[in-house]
């Protein structure tokens, strides 16, 4: 490790953080108090530190973010890509997820049946989410979304401000019809920006 380009010994050694530069390993790195990370997430990934069936999203980052305790700020499943942001700080992770903070989340849902303005109309006004069969039977919720529009024949773009287990695949099929592919361009004021290949961040 070098700090303004000398090597640094001393692991006590303390430093003015505000506008640090060091390197590590030969890689040089901006110091952060906090780490916000804006990460295309690909398909085949589990939003999860210890992932069970597919590689963690967190095997895509380099290993200095990594160990810095970095975590999703809500989670995609492992078949949804798009916008997903990591960080280290907690109070940000409250303000992003919490309900009474209204974040919008931007989903597209490429459908297997046509989609029809019915459709729309009955999402935006609120669908039952009942458990599937074999599973514990929760009493039923109902949630709505904050806007629904047809894209084209097949494909949905859906804005959620809450962010329950499997929703937008359950909202869907609660209107009749199927998710075949999930994408999240939008987070909140963040667009997913269209130079980020999948896993890159």
């Amino acid at each position: 490790v070098t700090v303004n380009g000398q090597p640094v010994d001393d692991p006590d050694a303390e430093f003015e953080t505000t506008g640090l530069r060091f390197t590590v390993s030969g890689q040089e790195w901006p110091c952060f108090d906090k780490a916000l990370i804006l990460l295309h997430k690909p398909a085949g990934y589990e939003c999860s530190q210890k992932p069970k069936h597919h590689p963690s999203v967190m095997s895509l980052l380099p290993a200095p973010l990594r160990e810095r305790g970095v975590q999703p700020i809500g989670r995609l499943d492992e078949d949804t890509t798009g916008l997903l942001l990591l960080t280290d700080d907690g109070a940000l992770i409250h303000k992003l997820t919490s309900p009474k903070h209204h974040v919008p989340k931007v989903y597209e849902a490429r459908c297997k049946h046509p989609l029809t303005a019915a459709m729309v109309e009955q999402l935006l006004a609120g669908v039952e989410l009942r458990e599937p069969e074999g599973k514990f039977q929760r009493p039923p919720e109902i949630t709505q979304a904050d806007g629904a529009e047809i894209v084209d024949e097949t494909l949905l773009r859906l804005t959620l401000i809450e962010g329950k287990y499997h929703q937008v695949k359950r909202m869907v099929a609660a209107v009749g019809n199927r998710v075949e592919a999930l994408h999240r361009p939008q987070f909140g004021a963040l667009t997913l920006p269209a130079d980020l290949p999948p896993g890159g961040w």
